[in-house]
């Protein structure tokens, strides 16, 4: 394990391979699972307030939901997430033309027509972060619908911390992301 400020990260982000490959897993991401995207309690602010301009870029069913439930639910053990269409997708996935999911939030940010660019949770996907006290766990969250991930950043050879910079950044800052490679090198030499 390596540590970063309050940040412990699992071996396995520093040394396994990842770059999605939507090609091959068509977004499964966004559809498999028990629930919806992990949300933040800040960011159900962030979507409220981008929430209209959301909407367009959804289907019929998504819209459905929100209206119905609204984007956002608690679970048993108290943690936020999006709302699915029956129990599978999350309600702001959208198929595109190939089948392939996306993501609507994410669309409307590309479009400029929202301010939120997605939950971190999708945007670090495959890691999963955990919090115990005042300090977070990252850890590499293995699927069998990633394999073609695996393989491709193996084929790349592209780590996950390197795949997932950007996010890292938003979540963690600048500096701690240069931390963090400079804890690599020390690991390396």
């Amino acid at each position: 394990m390596l540590i970063v400020g309050n940040a412990i990260l699992s071996d396995d982000i520093i040394e396994k391979h990842f770059v999605c490959d939507l090609i091959k897993c068509k977004g499964a991401c966004c559809v498999e699972g028990d629930l919806g995207a992990p949300l933040e309690e800040e960011e159900i602010v962030l979507i409220s307030e981008n929430l209209s301009s959301i909407l367009p870029y959804l289907t019929e069913k998504g819209r459905e939901v929100i209206e119905k439930e609204g984007f956002y639910l608690k679970d048993w053990e108290d943690d936020l997430s999006t709302t699915t269409i029956e129990g599978r997708e999350c309600s702001f996935a959208v198929y595109k033309e190939n089948g392939i999911l996306s993501c609507g939030i994410e669309q409307a940010w590309r479009d400029g027509k929202s301010t939120f660019r997605k939950p971190i949770s999708c945007h670090l996907y495959p890691i999963r972060i955990d919090k115990y006290g005042d300090n977070e766990a990252l850890n590499y969250n293995r699927w069998d619908i990633c394999a073609p991930a695996c393989d491709n950043g193996k084929s790349l050879q592209v780590h996950i911390h390197q795949f997932l910079k950007e996010p890292l950044i938003r979540k963690f800052g600048a500096e701690w992301y240069e931390e963090l490679l400079h804890e690599i090198e020390k690991r390396e030499v």
